[in-house]
């Protein structure tokens, strides 16, 4: 039950932006073993000035930064290989990858509500701890 949201610093198409949502998506799929259905994802799009990045001057205006909120118990190689997923999936939408910049926020599922309900209290249908 992760919740994604990607945010860029240029214009893209619909059909862009779909495939950077389906990208993100399918690598939480690939790395933490989400089920396919459990997407909860936004895209926001900045004019260049309003999102300033660390990246040097002429650097190519890619720049993407992707923050995750999710339930903590995830192993370090389940988090090395959703950084890896991301990325991957990124450059092949031509987004140079030293312009990808994720940020992985974890809390315990007790801290997430839903239905008016501690998510704790839910039979997810998936496992945390991959």
């Amino acid at each position: 039950m992760p919740s994604s949201l990607i945010e860029v610093r240029r214009h893209y198409t619909p059909e862009q932006q779909l495939a950077l949502i389906d990208a993100v998506h399918h690598a939480l799929v690939a790395a933490f073993k989400i089920p396919v259905e459990d997407r909860f994802i936004r895209l926001l799009t900045y004019e260049p000035h309003a999102m300033v990045n660390g990246l040097a001057p002429g650097s190519p205006d890619g720049y993407t930064r992707v923050t995750i909120d999710c339930f903590s118990g995830r192993s370090i190689d389940a988090k090395r290989a959703l950084y890896q997923e991301i990325v991957e999936r990124l450059e092949a939408l031509d987004i140079p990858k030293e312009c990808v910049s994720i940020l992985l926020r974890e809390s315990p599922p007790e801290n997430w509500g839903a239905g008016g309900r501690a998510a704790s209290d839910y039979d997810l249908g998936f496992k945390i701890d991959v």
